[in-house]
């Protein structure tokens, strides 16, 4: 395919360089995340959206405050509405749990609504290894899962990929005629799905909120596949983070007006799915068995670090959209379940084996929209600072850049040797940049990623003391 996959088993450092160079890639994140971006802008600017934010945010902090609680609250009144309430420390317990309730009913056939708790947990690969298929329903899901690829976007999983990828992906996994119609291309998709529902055993979903005062677990989709899978199988399987607590309905409409707005742009979903228990007698549809399965997977201890905050977000991904990092690499260079911003600061945090978990707080130039463009006002660059200085205090960086930090402050602890080192870098910089025509364009040794893509400048012939005592004395002779 034309858009290059990313080996997420690369170190970092070479994740990011294939991003940065594939140009397809580049082309795909620039028109998805710049459309929705201006969505996003467009949709919370039709609303007070500062009173918005700050109710949800209140909300969201009133939970964590209430949290074992609301907790108690949600699975009492689960239980009393007939659904069946696990409990999971770990991701691998979410894998024991869901495949021992799938042995028990027989299940041969799985269908997913898309969910970023079961990729933490890599739900799929534990019940393909217990021997029963796996389908997931949301188109995105859909084509990575045929493409045998991770999800690189909290909502737009297959954000990473170009229409004629996906065309030419359909075409040798599902026989479909050449073509570049989007339209044609769902249609099959479809076709196929609807097949898959029709036969699941079992339906599995995550979370997008659950209410503690009714027991209700609520599904935010676009495309039927939430409401198709919770309510045809005859097995319903929900696994959701325990912070995707709200206390009352009130609470959820709220949220979900700050979701849909910050997700899609949208002032609503196409559905919203709301499920309380199991089929009960005169009821149409509904699954026979109710299952919501409560995940920690590192979540209280977030809490007890200090993060919490973080356990503010709603998963709408309005963070990715607006992150110069995320916007230039994507979401696999990341090398975790959860990229962008959001997943820089949880991912470090959450029990999963994370490949180079050290350099995700990095991943960030500490600008500033991802702060402004979240729903629940999370001060993501300051966590991201906060697990910078916790990588430094436990000695994991670099001894190169531990022996830099030292010599800046033993250089910036005398004013003498602030002085005589500008002086040196100033002469330096200026012989190179002479020697360059002007600017440097190749600084050696460590320092080379500077000019890797740009050019670079020299320092003042001057530092801004002598300067502007030189001005001073211009303005007194003109005097």
């Amino acid at each position: 395919m034309a858009t290059a996959t990313i080996d997420l088993h690369l170190p970092y450092d070479e994740r990011v360089r294939g991003a940065l160079g594939n140009r397809h890639l580049k082309t795909a994140l620039e028109r998805s995340t710049g459309r929705m971006a201006g969505q996003r802008s467009a949709a919370m600017a039709a609303v007070d959206s500062q009173t918005l934010r700050s109710q949800v945010r209140q909300m969201k902090e009133h939970v964590l405050r209430h949290w074992p609680e609301l907790l108690e609250e949600l699975e009492e009144k689960l239980t009393a509405n007939g659904a069946q309430v696990h409990w999971a420390q770990e991701a691998g317990d979410v894998n024991r749990i869901v495949v021992d309730i799938a042995r028990r009913a027989n299940v041969q056939k799985v269908v997913k609504v898309k969910s970023m708790v079961t990729e933490e947990a890599h739900l799929n690969d534990a019940l393909g290894r217990a021997g029963m298929q796996v389908v997931e329903t949301d188109l995105g899901e859909y084509i990575i899962q045929l493409a045998g690829e991770p999800p690189s976007h909290i909502i737009a999983p297959v954000i990473h990929r170009r229409v004629e990828d996906i065309a030419e992906l359909f075409q040798k996994e599902l026989d479909m005629p050449p073509t570049l119609d989007p339209q044609v291309i769902c249609n099959v998709a479809r076709t196929r799905l609807r097949r898959e529902f029709l036969a699941a055993d079992m339906g599995v979903s995550g979370c997008n909120f659950a209410i503690a005062e009714t027991g209700t677990i609520c599904i935010v989709t676009n495309e039927g596949n939430g409401r198709m899978s919770s309510s045809l199988p005859r097995v319903y399987v929900v696994v959701m983070g325990i912070e995707k607590l709200v206390p009352t309905v009130e609470d959820a409409f709220l949220q979900y007006q700050a979701l849909c707005r910050s997700a899609t742009g949208q002032q609503c979903s196409v559905y919203l799915s709301m499920t309380s228990g199991p089929r009960r007698s005169g009821d149409v549809d509904g699954p026979e068995e109710f299952h919501v399965i409560l995940l920690d997977n590192g979540r209280i201890d977030m809490l007890a670090k200090g993060y919490g905050e973080a356990l503010c977000c709603i998963r709408c991904g309005a963070c990715l959209n607006v992150c110069p990092v995320y916007r230039e690499i994507g979401g696999h260079a990341y090398g975790s379940t959860y990229s962008g911003p959001i997943g820089a600061v949880i991912s470090p945090l959450l029990h999963n084996a994370v490949t180079d978990v050290d350099a995700l707080p990095y991943a960030s130039s500490l600008c500033g929209a991802c702060r402004d463009a979240c729903p629940a006002t999370i001060d993501l660059p300051k966590l991201l600072l906060d697990l910078r200085r916790d990588v430094v205090e436990a000695g994991d960086t670099a001894p190169l850049e531990r022996m830099g930090m030292q010599g800046f402050l033993w250089a910036m602890g005398s004013r003498a040797r602030y002085e005589a080192l500008g002086g040196t870098a100033s002469f330096g910089s200026n012989l190179l940049a002479w020697l360059s025509g002007g600017q440097i364009k190749a600084l050696p040794g460590p320092f080379a990623g500077w000019t890797d893509s740009r050019n670079f400048p020299p320092f003042a012939r001057q530092p801004f003391r002598a300067q502007f005592a030189e001005r001073q004395r211009r303005k007194k002779n003109i005097g």
